[in-house]
């Protein structure tokens, strides 16, 4: 399996921006997909995850504000990213397995190489 993301970049406070991460290779439908933000300095944590049923799963620091989903072909995961903020400054990483507990503990087997995401205030 190899993950793809893209569409980071430089915003404002309170814009918008939406990350996709692109997956090829031996990729199921009820793989589950998900996020992680690595901030300078600071470890790894998760920011979402969906589930082959459609479930979604945030974590607190982000929930009202980010969307996660995927597309029908069940093989490009995206994050919608709205009102920014400067703590979301981070590197994004894709993650990918076939377990939700893996991803959610980020230990999947599979990671993108990461887009990096700047909002400056």
């Amino acid at each position: 399996v190899q993950l793809q993301a893209s569409g980071g970049g430089l915003v404002q406070t309170g814009d918008s921006l939406r990350l996709s991460c692109a997956a090829s290779g031996r990729i199921f439908s009820s793989t589950v997909m998900g996020w992680f933000r690595q901030a300078p300095g600071m470890e790894r944590e998760f920011v979402a995850a969906r589930w082959r049923s459609g479930t979604a799963v945030y974590a607190d620091s982000v929930k009202g504000r980010f969307t996660i989903s995927r597309d029908t072909a069940k093989t490009t995961v995206y994050l919608q990213m709205n009102s920014l903020k400067p703590d979301d400054t981070a590197v994004y990483y894709c993650a990918a397995d076939s377990s939700r507990g893996t991803v959610v503990a980020g230990t999947s087997r599979y990671w993108g190489q990461g887009t990096q995401v700047t909002v400056s205030s």
